[in-house]
C-alpha cells in the first residue's frame, strides 16, 4: 500500500495515525479534516459543559447540536451533562423518540480492529472497525454508561448506570453490568 507524502510528513512529525485510515490523505483533506474536527469539538464542548441556558440544554440545544454534528436524533430526546459522542463518526448514531441519555455517558462508533494484531505490532497503527449505534424510542441510559460500536438498544429498554454495552439489548428489558447483560424483562400492564 503506497503512502501519500502528507501521511509520511504527519508520521515524521511524530503524530501516530492509523495507516489504514490515513495512508492516502492529501494536504487539502488533512487541513479540511482538522478544521472540521476543530468546529465539531467546539460544538461538543458546548454540549458537554455549558451551563448557559441550562433548562434548554437537555431537551432543545444538545439534541439540535447533535443533529448539526451528524447524528439522527428523534423528538423529545433528553441529553444530559457531560455526554461524549464519537463526533468523527456521528453520522453512525441514530436516536429514536423519547430517549433519555443521562449524564457522563459515552457513545463510541469506532474501535481498533485487533483481528490482525501480533506480538511486536504497534497497536496505535491498527485500522478502525466502525459500527452504527442505534438507540430505539423510549430507551433510558443510566449515568456513566459506555455504548460500543455496532450496538442496537431495543425500544423501551433501560440500561443501568456504569454499564458497558457491547452487544445488542432486546426491547423492553433492563440490562446492566460490565459487559451489560439483561437482568429483567419488562412485563405488559395488566
Amino acid at each position: 500500500m503506497d503512502k501519500s507524502i502528507t501521511y509520511k510528513f504527519i508520521k515524521k512529525l511524530g503524530i501516530n495515525v492509523s495507516s489504514g485510515e490515513y495512508h492516502n490523505i492529501t494536504l487539502y483533506s488533512a487541513i479540511k479534516k482538522t478544521i472540521n474536527h476543530f468546529w465539531k469539538s467546539l460544538l461538543l464542548k458546548y454540549c458537554m459543559y455549558s451551563v448557559l441556558l441550562s433548562p434548554l440544554n437537555y431537551r432543545l440545544i444538545r439534541p439540535f447540536l447533535w443533529k448539526k454534528l451528524g447524528c439522527k436524533v428523534g423528538k423529545k430526546v433528553f441529553i444530559g451533562y457531560g455526554v461524549w459522542i464519537d463526533f468523527t463518526y456521528a453520522h453512525l448514531i441514530e436516536i429514536g423518540d423519547n430517549v433519555h441519555i443521562t449524564n457522563m455517558c459515552l457513545l463510541l462508533c469506532h474501535q481498533r480492529d485487533i483481528s490482525n494484531y501480533f506480538i511486536g505490532d504497534d497497536a496505535s497503527s491498527l485500522p478502525y472497525e466502525k459500527g452504527k449505534i442505534i438507540i430505539e424510542s423510549g430507551v433510558m441510559i443510566g449515568m456513566n454508561t459506555t455504548i460500543m460500536p455496532g450496538v442496537r438498544i431495543g425500544e423501551g429498554a433501560i440500561i443501568g448506570a456504569k454499564s458497558l454495552v457491547t452487544s445488542n439489548i432486546p426491547p423492553w428489558t433492563v440490562a446492566a453490568g460490565c459487559p451489560a447483560k439483561v437482568i429483567k424483562t419488562i412485563e405488559a400492564k395488566r
